[in-house]
């Protein structure tokens, strides 16, 4: 990174060069004030994805110190406070050795880490991890689950009224890409991880017309039902390999 660019040819490189210039800052800020305590800098999420929206998307990072004590957070809090109120760069603080270890209770956000990141600074503390296919498959669980229910909760909240049931389909949408991306891993099928590509592949394995989907802010009563079909369908379809995982 001494080039005097950021992550020169990565999704990183063609955020707007404003967001390009408080990364650039903010890593520099935290290579002088850390020195060798900073174990890693790296994007992650949609501005390495390359699905990034300015204006509209977080930039995701990750700080990964070797010691998370009251003076090393107190000594960078001034340089994340700038970050994230001039460009929206939003930090999770980890340490070196804890994410191994943490790998079995956050096998989606790591993965999803671990599959697609843009190293800014210091080692890479992601690309050797392993994930357990059973945390993973549990995790996948969970989350569907949870949307099942907050998605059952919204409609209640929204009293009938189209819009809030158009913003509570788009925004779980949006909150399902990891879990259905993972459920197509735990399949053995690879995809793009981009929404569009995750939901047209699921639909394709779960036997769900996914179309409605793509048609939420105009027809929010459809995608409500096609997305809770695309839910119903996929819980079933975790529990099984559940089941089948027992068998063996």
């Amino acid at each position: 990174m001494n080039d005097g660019s950021i992550a020169a040819g990565s999704a990183v490189s063609r955020l707007p060069p404003e967001v390009q210039a408080r990364l650039a800052e903010l890593k520099a800020s935290l290579e002088r004030t850390l020195g060798d305590d900073l174990e890693g800098l790296l994007v992650y999420g949609s501005a390495a994805r390359g699905g990034y929206r300015d204006g509209q998307s977080d930039v995701d990072v990750v700080v990964v110190l070797r010691d998370a004590s009251r003076e090393r957070l107190d000594a960078i809090a001034n340089a994340l406070k700038l970050a994230r109120y001039a460009a929206r760069i939003e930090a999770m603080i980890l340490t070196a050795d804890e994410i191994p270890r943490a790998a079995d209770v956050f096998p989606l956000l790591y993965d999803d880490i671990r599959r697609c990141h843009v190293l800014l600074s210091s080692r890479d503390p992601f690309s050797a991890l392993v994930i357990d296919e059973k945390n993973r498959r549990l995790r996948v669980e969970q989350e569907l689950r949870e949307a099942q229910i907050r998605l059952r909760r919204a409609v209640v909240d929204a009293m009938g009224a189209d819009e809030a049931l158009r913003g509570a389909v788009v925004r779980k949408l949006k909150q399902l890409r990891g879990p259905l991306h993972a459920l197509l891993g735990l399949h053995g099928i690879a995809c793009d991880d981009d929404l569009g590509a995750v939901l047209a592949e699921v639909g394709r394995l779960l036997g769900v017309d996914v179309a409605p989907l793509k048609r939420a802010h105009e027809a929010p009563g459809a995608a409500h039902a096609a997305l809770t079909a695309l839910l119903a369908r996929a819980v079933h379809d975790v529990d099984r390999l559940d089941e089948r995982e027992g068998a063996r």
